[in-house]
């Protein structure tokens, strides 16, 4: 690749991350928050390579006029003694660019209920002590807290209490309800899970609609034991907007 396309490569790569990481929010949909300032690192570094390769190449022309680093020498050409074109970029070079245009110009959609449908629920870490519920009602809770709670609390201080929780919709055709979903990362997209609570007596709502649920749990199996369903009976549920950094299983927005 000649150089001016390759400093235009370093240059809107970097660009394209500044973009992603430090003037929008749009890095949020494929990496975690913590991630955030080597992003902009990575960025700012090459747009520094960038500046410093087509600084350290503009040579001056020679007392004769004649400027070396734009020379074309006989192998660039006619070909190199193997017959070896280097006088053009090989096709496949240009897709390069392709990954920074689109991180300047178009953003690939966010992970969200399609994602969510395919794939199992995030299994739910073992945990043996509870603390007490608050005595507020209704009782703010993630998708995880509340899973933990009816199904691993024997004290099963979960039962006949005021619960909100907030996530988006996930269709789930031809079966009762539809699911509050989360989609959380570890470290980016790559290793993303999801959380499901199923939602009884509301009708769902458009695929990926952030909402709050405020309800009480669905009775069935043996609350506090692995048979007792993450599942809620909605009373009420209010739409609400999209969390800047939505890929973490947080509190309910209100």
């Amino acid at each position: 690749m000649k150089r001016p396309l390759q400093v235009t490569l370093l240059v809107l790569s970097g660009l394209g991350l500044l973009h992603a990481s430090l003037f929008t929010d749009l890095s949020l949909r494929f990496v975690k928050e913590g991630m955030r300032p080597m992003l902009v690192a990575s960025g700012v570094l090459l747009l520094v390579l960038g500046v410093a390769e087509a600084w350290s190449h503009q040579t001056p022309a020679d007392e004769n006029g004649h400027d070396h680093d734009h020379e074309d020498t006989d192998a660039d050409r006619h070909g190199d003694a193997h017959g070896h074109d280097h006088s053009t970029v090989p096709r496949i070079a240009w897709l390069l660019f392709l990954p920074a245009l689109s991180l300047l110009f178009y953003a690939p959609p966010a992970l969200g209920a399609y994602t969510a449908a395919r794939e199992a629920p995030k299994a739910v870490t073992e945990q043996r002590y509870f603390d007490p519920l608050p005595a507020t009602s209704p009782v703010p809770l993630t998708l995880t807290q509340f899973t933990s709670r009816v199904q691993q609390d024997h004290k099963r201080d979960i039962g006949g209490r005021s619960i909100r929780m907030t996530g988006f919709v996930t269709p789930d055709k031809g079966a009762d309800g539809w699911y509050l979903t989360r989609i959380i990362f570890t470290c980016c997209a790559a290793d993303a899970q999801s959380v499901k609570v199923r939602i009884h007596g509301a009708a769902a709502l458009p695929a990926d609609t952030w909402v709050t649920v405020t309800g009480t749990w669905h009775p069935g199996g043996k609350l506090g034991t692995s048979s007792a369903p993450a599942a809620l009976d909605a009373r009420t549920v209010k739409k609400v907007a999209k969390p800047v950094n939505a890929y973490t299983d947080a509190l309910p927005l209100f």
